[in-house]
């Protein structure tokens, strides 16, 4: 792994190839789920925020990242195995839902509200991960999850079993991502927005794993553009706004956000005054636990409530933040990891050959297990 505080220059594609973590992404978690929780509950003052930016951010992430794992676990045995990714996603995700809506049903049951909160009539959607389109309940900040889990399960088996070399791979993409763009006129809805969002996390990945593609990136890697764009980004949160009145609508201002904020992910690869912020120990612990951060802002909210009556505004948001956050470590401590543990060691017990990908022929990285 390069000596990323010598590093004064930008990344060549054997270094990028060589990350095993992207720390400012875990710091980038961490403003994002922070992000959410103060537009939830900041009031008028935090409205700026755009709550669903925060959302956004998170989608493109997970495509981004979950591509580039799948690519790289190519490279190391030259075949992907579905059966191990969808064990660790079961692990990775489930446990800490499944332990917070039992929470979430047992606190508003107890209070008498598990009718009233809309838990009763959403039950069907949260028990089958379809919570974009349950109705909206106290437990409506669960829609996101809805949207990821069938991403997670739909795309491994459309970039990698269909798509074998990076040009197949990249064609299958941008198809995917044409397929998606038609369903807006087909089904009159906008939920593929966030589909669409997801897959330029997921595009950025596959054209950063070939050579020539990280070539045409590769600029913003090196401190000085990637300040640049870091700093472009944060105007870019400030417009959206009065982006959104201008278009009249979220939809085409929640696209071009995520594509121009998966173009500007890898400025935060390299090194620069921005990656070293979002690399520092405060953030990225909080953006270790920032999933279940996120899943707990409803009891967190009702916590912060008892403690200070008159709710909103930022003393009350940094008070739910707080709540969270200890929440949040608990269960990223009892939770959380332990499921993350036995995932890995269920999938290094069940090893298997198949499903079985051929290798990816134009990658000559060769990564350390």
């Amino acid at each position: 792994m390069p000596n990323r505080k010598a590093v004064v220059r930008a990344l060549d594609h054997r270094e990028y190839l060589s990350l095993r973590r992207f720390p400012a992404l875990d710091g980038l978690r961490a403003v994002a789920a922070l992000m959410v929780v103060f537009f939830h509950f900041g009031g008028d003052r935090w409205a700026w925020l755009s709550g669903w930016a925060g959302v956004h951010v998170f989608f493109v992430l997970s495509g981004y990242l979950i591509t580039t794992l799948l690519l790289r676990e190519q490279d190391r045995g030259g075949r992907i195995s579905f059966r191990n990714f969808y064990l660790r996603r079961f692990f990775r995700i489930v446990p800490v839902y499944v332990v917070t809506l039992a929470a979430v049903v047992a606190v508003f049951g107890l209070r008498g509200q598990y009718t009233s909160s809309g838990l009763r009539g959403a039950m069907p959607y949260y028990l089958t991960f379809f919570n974009d389109f349950a109705e909206h309940t106290v437990f409506v900040v669960s829609w996101s999850l809805g949207i990821e889990q069938k991403f997670y399960l739909l795309w491994p088996v459309l970039a990698f079993a269909a798509a074998w070399r990076f040009g197949a791979r990249l064609a299958v993409t941008v198809a995917t991502t044409v397929a998606v763009l038609c369903l807006f006129p087909l089904t009159g809805a906008n939920w593929p927005v966030h589909y669409l969002v997801m897959l330029t996390g997921a595009l950025l990945a596959v054209v950063l794993h070939h050579p020539r593609g990280f070539a045409l990136l590769r600029p913003l890697t090196h401190p000085v553009p990637a300040t640049v764009v870091a700093m472009a980004l944060v105007g870019l949160q400030l417009a959206v706004r009065p982006l959104v009145g201008w278009a009249g609508s979220e939809v085409p201002v929640i696209a071009g956000y995520g594509v121009l904020f998966a173009l500007g992910l890898p400025a935060l690869l390299g090194t620069g005054p921005a990656v070293w912020l979002l690399s520092r120990r405060p953030l990225t612990a909080i953006g270790d636990r920032s999933y279940s951060l996120y899943l707990l802002q409803p009891l967190a909210g009702l916590v912060a409530s008892g403690l200070v009556p008159d709710p909103g505004g930022t003393r009350h948001a940094a008070l739910v933040a707080l709540v969270a956050l200890g929440m949040a470590d608990l269960m990223y401590r009892w939770v959380e990891q332990p499921m993350i543990a036995l995932g890995r060691r269920l999938t290094t017990r069940r090893e298997t050959p198949e499903p079985v990908v051929p290798p990816q022929r134009e990658s000559q990285a060769v990564l350390a297990g």
